[in-house]
């Protein structure tokens, strides 16, 4: 079948190329994906203004709060994906792709509402800048209107990731990518519709692009092949995606309601300081997702030899994944910072905003391996069955800590350089607390704990 040659195996052979040949096509997936966003940033500042820039790139942690917690539930959809796959179970797999399938689609529908009426309330409880407001929400509404679109092509990749297949994701996003940069071009400085325009330019591409992921998995044959007549809740499935799931979206969700609070402190500072926030978050963003492969990757191969009860390769594949990402961080975060100048003037010609950024590049971006480091922990727990305790430990080592960092510290020192520090250490502390987690927890599994008997349970109970 043409779709094994996508497949990697991940119970049996040597790990750190299969890990690299997995991570390396999801590292530009995501860089694609996240192109979407830039080339949104990019095109309203140097065609549409700083406050249409600051619109665009301060939205970015209301978004992520909204959509973070449905996000959760593909990644608990494929975290069993991979556990089943990797135990060879048709019938679990199966019921996994169709139960996903139709779930993204209601997420997405939920979604529509939830962005539309929420989105003006936040931004404006959040402090944005009356120059600023009317673009951000007119953003926002138009990029909610296509999240069925987003949801059914998480879901879909997450299927496809879960099977070690990254090839063909990153092939469709490239396609979905060139499209958003035409579209964003055309809309913006031919028919000059600014903000508007590059949200309309984002949900077409991802549109295409999830078109595409549906096809490849009604084409594909054998365990994930999706048939649209079979498309159905299967209720055993939907209570383990969310039992999976749901602790990852509060989790991430709540990592942006601190992200929010340091957002709304940015804000503090003016629009000239969201600007080139934005501007850095964009680029810190690359480093992110180049490091967030290794993460998924942890939890993907950990989930299979988990399923298959190989001990000793789910321990290596968190030491492989650590120092890759390790690897990665430190290299892409130290060429950002190093032409940071350069990158920042991409996105906005105005020197002040490029020295708001780049303040922020030196003591985010530098030390962002810290983050990686925390993420690949927290993949390494999700994989061997644990879904409430990382999203504990993330909630009090990182989120705890910057809001309280706010409260405290920034209120001390009101500097922006006090306020970004909150960064890296929140990424230490949580780290520490994953790494002693997971031994605490891998030793009870290796032992013949309770650990690997559940997952059994969990099996049984699926059939």
């Amino acid at each position: 079948m043409a779709s094994r040659s996508y497949e990697i195996d991940m119970c049996r052979g040597p790990l750190l190329g299969k890990i690299l040949r997995f991570s390396f096509p999801l590292m530009l997936s995501s860089i694609l994906q996240l192109l979407f966003n830039a080339a949104d940033v990019i095109t309203v500042g140097q065609f549409a203004g700083k406050e249409a820039m600051a619109a665009v790139g301060s939205t970015a942690s209301l978004y992520n709060l909204i959509i973070n917690v449905f996000v959760g539930l593909a990644t608990g959809s494929s975290v069993l994906m991979a556990r089943f796959y990797g135990s060879r179970d048709e019938r679990n797999c199966q019921e996994i792709v169709h139960t996903s399938v139709l779930l993204a689609i209601i997420c997405g529908i939920a979604l529509i509402f939830i962005g539309i009426i929420v989105s003006p309330v936040v931004l404006s409880l959040m402090g944005t800048p009356d120059d600023v407001l009317s673009h951000a929400v007119l953003y926002m509404r138009i990029i909610f209107i296509g999240m069925p679109v987003l949801m059914l092509y998480n879901f879909g990749a997450g299927i496809l990731r879960a099977v070690g297949d990254t090839k063909r994701p990153l092939i469709y996003l490239t396609f979905a990518g060139i499209l958003n940069v035409i579209l964003n071009l055309t809309l913006v400085i031919v028919f000059d519709m600014g903000v508007a325009g590059v949200a309309i330019g984002t949900i077409a591409s991802q549109a295409v692009s999830a078109v595409l992921i549906l096809r490849c998995l009604i084409r594909s044959e054998g365990l994930y092949h999706l048939g649209l007549g079979k498309l159905r809740i299967s209720r055993d499935k939907l209570v383990l995606i969310v039992k999976v799931g749901l602790p990852a979206g509060i989790q991430g969700a709540l990592f942006s309601v601190s992200n929010v609070i340091l957002q709304a402190s940015i804000n503090t500072f003016g629009s000239t300081a969201m600007a080139g926030s934005a501007a850095s978050q964009n680029i810190e963003n690359f480093v992110y997702v180049s490091m967030n492969a290794l993460y998924q990757a942890c939890i993907s191969f950990t989930s299979q030899n988990f399923g298959a009860g190989e001990k000793k390769r789910v321990l290596r594949v968190l030491w492989l994944c650590l120092a890759t990402v390790v690897a990665v961080g430190v290299i892409a975060g130290g060429l950002a910072t190093i032409f940071g100048h350069q990158l920042l003037s991409i996105y906005s010609g105005e020197e002040d905003v490029i020295v708001f950024g780049y303040e922020r590049l030196v003591i985010v971006c530098l030390p962002y391996f810290l983050c990686g480091m925390m993420d690949v922990a927290c993949g390494a727990l999700r994989g061997i069955g644990l879904s409430i305790i990382p999203t504990l430990v993330s909630l009090a080592g990182a989120c705890g800590l910057r809001i309280v960092w706010v409260c405290t510290v920034f209120q001390l020192d009101r500097t922006i350089f006090t306020l970004y520090m909150s960064y890296p250490v929140s990424w230490t502390v949580t780290f520490i607390a994953h790494i002693a987690c997971f031994v605490h927890f891998y030793r009870r599994w290796a032992n013949g704990d309770t650990m690997h008997r559940r997952h059994r349970r969990v099996a049984e109970l699926a059939h």
